[in-house]
């Protein structure tokens, strides 16, 4: 790998290594609110296939990890009723940066701070592969969707609402 290529050990890859996965490295430059359209874009990769991190709570401010399409959004709404809670909302960025122990735009499911519930939209599940943030910003991680499950014991659901 090039010297400009290298990323450092992150607690995600590091929680990666450490259980055997294998995956592949992607970084990018950065764009502030760019978002998974963007890194989607400068890398090649199908939007439907790279997978945001989203930090939410419940209507009791507990922390939950949402793994969402980065081409769709979350409906809450749905969200909420297959999780049994009143309500859920998107963290303020500090508030998540806080739960997860990364930054917003950086953040991975993998190595976060506190163990939260993880839910994965049902249909990343079907991908023979994803993309997701590897604990930094700019950095990306493939692997195989069936990891979520296996290490983050991640609940499959039904929230996408449509292409953003």
């Amino acid at each position: 790998m090039a010297r400009k290529d290298h990323v450092s050990e992150t607690p995600a890859t590091a929680l990666l290594k450490a259980k055997g996965v294998a995956f592949t490295e992607h970084p990018y430059e950065y764009l502030e609110h760019g978002g998974a359209q963007h890194s989607a874009e400068v890398l090649g990769f199908d939007p439907f296939m790279v997978v945001k991190t989203l930090i939410m709570e419940d209507e009791k401010a507990r922390p939950l990890v949402v793994l969402m399409h980065g081409n769709r959004k979350v409906s809450t709404k749905n969200l909420a009723r297959q999780i049994g809670a009143k309500s859920v909302e998107p963290c303020k960025p500090e508030v998540a940066n806080r739960h997860s122990g990364y930054l917003v735009g950086g953040t991975s499911p993998f190595g976060t701070r506190k163990q939260m519930p993880v839910y994965v939209e049902e249909s990343i599940l079907a991908l023979p592969r994803i993309v997701l943030n590897g604990g930094r910003r700019g950095y990306l991680v493939g692997i195989d969707p069936q990891v979520v499950l296996e290490l983050l014991d991640a609940r499959p659901v039904n929230c996408a609402l449509d292409e953003i």
